[in-house]
């Protein structure tokens, strides 16, 4: 759980076959970043606005895939329970990129990310 109280789920590396998974080029790296609270085309958008391209579609809803220069992002969603009956959405971004890239990028969306509980 991150301090702004929305559910955030990081790890590192994958299943690089995983049809969920961006493609990587050799050298990059992956990381899932999971925010709760937040919606796909929210995601995207927030993408958007740090250099990324919608793939596939120009609608940031029916967005799963953003590219940027030196890292691509796979956007999906799912609700899941948070409490007893509650259910809310989880956006999961699986990123792949340049490891100065992504170090560079991930803090950026983070931010952009969190949202207060409630």
């Amino acid at each position: 759980m991150s301090d702004d109280a929305s559910a955030s789920v990081e790890g590192a590396d994958g299943d690089a076959s995983a049809p969920d998974l961006p493609p990587a080029e050799e050298g990059w790296e992956r990381r899932t970043v999971a925010y709760r609270g937040i919606s796909r085309r929210l995601a995207a958008h927030y993408l958007g606005n740090l250099g990324g391209e919608l793939v596939g579609t120009d609608d940031p809803a029916e967005a799963t895939r953003v590219d940027g220069d030196g890292w691509r992002v796979t956007l999906s969603a799912e609700k899941v329970t948070a409490a007893a009956a509650i259910e809310i959405t989880e956006v999961t971004a699986e990123f792949a990129g340049d490891p100065d890239v992504l170090a560079d990028l991930l803090p950026k969306y983070r931010q952009k990310a969190m949202r207060a509980g409630g």
